[in-house]
């Protein structure tokens, strides 16, 4: 038999401001020691570097992180230009640097401004992306380039906030598709303007619905668990539906919820044409539902009682 696993059984999603220097990982494991929970997952990484919103799930709440995960995003960055590094951050070596170069706080919102919409981008070397398996970053440490295919993302707005050429430093707010990688915008631009460039700071603002204003930091968290204890620290928690409220809300009766909860597909009058819903026992959450083509209510991802 295998071994089982350690902690409670608690539910939720925790908004964490991720710290700079930390990995998205490491980060996850110390809020999950702090709620002593069984389950836990992130809802894609944040490089060490960055910090800010970070919604962690747990327990019942895992089921729901991919939707997460495929949400848009919203960062701030700031840029050196005149500089590019190997990893395209300010954690890497310098490879390259242009002392002279002659542009204009013009120029740069024009370059800036050509990134929106969907544009093509191909996956920095460091990067958490897995091919073959393994993360690039863990190839490129090993002084490993591999082919890497190109993607397309969506960059639904791109505002230049600050420009300083005498400093050499900008600052850019993205806001973004799944999959979008500011690094490489950032050394995009700075090969569009001549003079390369690579990110000091990235700050995610936004993930799907989720805002920085409602985020708490690890030491905030471990600061509410002193005063309150684990009471405290689980009125920090938003309950697991929260992450899909874009999906319409189907109420079934009981009996109808049963035979969902049993696998079963059902009919159901109130439903939309096709697609996924949150489906509720009254007003009890039960899990992710889909209306498929016959209009039948099938269950996809199903809750279990705490």
């Amino acid at each position: 038999m295998g071994r089982q696993k350690k902690g409670r059984e608690i539910s939720g999603i925790f908004l964490l401001d991720k710290a700079s220097g930390l990995t998205s990982n490491r980060a996850l494991q110390a809020v999950k020691r702090v709620f002593e929970a069984k389950k836990a997952g992130h809802t894609g990484s944040l490089d060490p570097l960055a910090t800010g919103v970070l919604p962690l799930c747990l327990g019942e709440a895992t089921k729901v992180s991919q939707y997460l995960l495929e949400s848009d995003k919203s960062y701030r960055a700031s840029i050196k230009l005149g500089q590019c590094t190997d990893t395209g951050d300010s954690d890497g070596t310098v490879i390259e640097t242009v002392f002279d170069f002659n542009i204009t706080e013009g120029d740069v919102r024009a370059a800036v401004k050509r990134f929106e919409g969907k544009i093509d981008q191909t996956p920095p070397m460091y990067s958490a992306l897995k091919i073959g398996g393994t993360p690039l970053y863990k190839l490129a440490r090993k002084g490993l380039v591999v082919e890497r295919q190109s993607r397309q993302v969506v960059i639904h707005d791109i505002e230049l906030t600050r420009c300083n050429l005498v400093s050499k430093e900008i600052e850019i707010i993205v806001s973004c598709s799944k999959g979008t990688y500011i690094r490489s915008i950032a050394e995009d631009l700075g090969r569009m303007l001549g003079c390369g460039g690579h990110i000091t700071a990235l700050r995610r603002l936004k993930a799907g619905k989720f805002q920085e204003a409602s985020c708490f930091t690890f030491q905030e968290l471990c600061g509410i668990l002193e005063q309150k204890g684990q009471v405290g620290v689980e009125e920090c928690l938003l309950p697991t539906d929260s992450a899909i409220e874009h999906f319409p809300q189907i109420k079934l009766p009981t009996e109808t919820a049963k035979w969902v909860l049993n696998g079963h597909a059902v009919n159901f009058s109130k439903l939309p044409e096709r697609g996924l819903v949150r489906m509720y026992d009254e007003d009890i959450f039960i899990g992710i539902g889909l209306v498929d083509n016959d209009g039948k209510l099938a269950p996809k991802r199903l809750m279990q009682s705490v």
